[in-house]
């Protein structure tokens, strides 16, 4: 027993003695390791935008009087010339009707002094009377024209005025909330409007990009001046508030004359054709804008480490000894970083496994065929 038990303890010190020999003895640690290569990307910036009819109406009365109708609701799409509000006439129509009296007056007194030229011309031919009358007679009857013309003027005017009682839709559209109801007092000078009108069979989408971002924009596609640009550019994506994509493309057509001076960015418009009337004035969302990188440095994002709002990856150098090296993004493509600066192309970074890698630290690179495969078809 007690040879037994000292066999034991020789084993256990044995042990004991010899693991710290195996692990002087350990390699470094093999890693995956892949070439950093270069290719054509496109990625996606989204900017807040919001959306707006091609044409928003404010609908207000242009003569004062009672509200006596109201032919629509809030929410209902409308045509062009369609009725919307009626205001009382009946003081309209009555100035009509004066008017019109005054101007059958004017032409009875013009047709009156036509008669006394008429009566007065061969008594002065036959130098029966002077011919003062004559003339006098002839003033009169200029007099008696420009009275009718001055008559038919207030029939016209009252005829538009008669016509304003009546409002219809300038334009085919949906309508707003109504603001005034049916018995209500209305007047041009109103500060409210009765409601607004708005005609989104296409929409305006409205999005502003920073100074930095404008210049990226302007030198992705090929052209001398800004309006051949936008020629270049591809169709845009809308962002709908619940990050669905609206179904069709837009247009970005507009760019304007100058940068905010309050928020140092620069407003853009795209148009988009709203046929089902999904999108309303109002809206709001998110314009998705492609921007193309060519030669682009790709980076698995698994290949990454962050710390302090900083990226690092760690490159492998002579005698295979790494580095942790801080890279500049520009742009995430799939699960790819693009990079600007802090690597080259055909450096080797470690795809993973470098959670307690330290600088300096001497590895065993393993080529990953598949990686490097990965990164240069994304």
């Amino acid at each position: 027993m007690k040879i037994i038990l000292l066999s034991i303890i020789a084993i256990a010190l044995f042990s004991c003695a010899t693991k710290p020999v195996q692990q002087q003895q350990a390699g470094p640690p093999s890693l995956p390791v892949a070439t950093i290569t270069t290719g054509t990307d496109t990625t996606y910036q989204e900017y807040p935008a919001a959306i707006e009819g091609t044409v928003n109406v404010e609908i207000r009365p242009q003569v004062s009087g009672s509200l006596d109708k109201v032919f629509i609701d809030e929410g209902a799409a409308v045509s062009a010339g369609q009725p919307l509000f009626k205001i009382n006439d009946q003081p309209y129509r009555a100035a009509l009707n004066n008017a019109l009296a005054s101007q059958h007056a004017a032409e009875g007194a013009l047709a009156n002094a036509r008669l006394e030229i008429e009566k007065l011309t061969p008594l002065v031919q036959n130098k029966v009377i002077s011919d003062f009358q004559l003339k006098t007679a002839k003033a009169t009857y200029d007099i008696a024209k420009a009275n009718i013309e001055q008559a038919k003027a207030n029939v016209a005017t009252a005829q538009i005025n008669l016509g304003y009682t009546v409002i219809k839709a300038p334009v085919a559209g949906y309508i707003g909330r109504l603001l005034k109801k049916q018995g209500s007092l209305v007047s041009p000078a109103d500060v409210q409007e009765l409601t607004q009108l708005s005609d989104v069979h296409d929409v305006h989408v409205y999005f502003s990009l920073s100074e930095k971002d404008f210049v990226t924009f302007k030198e992705q596609y090929p052209g001398e001046t800004l309006k051949d640009k936008l020629k270049q550019l591809s169709g845009v994506s809308l962002l709908l508030a619940d990050n669905t994509v609206y179904g069709k493309q837009g247009k970005v057509d507009m760019i304007d004359g100058q940068f905010d001076k309050t928020t140092g960015a620069i407003t853009l418009r795209a148009n988009f054709s709203n046929p089902q009337g999904l999108l309303r004035s109002g809206n709001t969302g998110k314009i998705r804008l492609s921007l193309i990188h060519k030669d682009a440095l790709v980076v698995p994002e698994d290949a990454t480490i962050e710390m302090q709002d900083k990226v690092f990856v760690f490159t492998v150098g002579d005698s295979s000894k790494v580095k942790k090296q801080a890279i500049d993004i520009v742009g995430k493509s799939g699960n790819n970083y693009l990079v600007k600066s802090g690597v080259k192309a055909g450096d080797q970074i470690v795809l993973s496994g470098f959670g307690n890698l330290q600088e300096g630290a001497v590895i065993h690179p393993e080529k990953a065929p598949e990686k490097v495969a990965a990164i240069a078809k994304n």
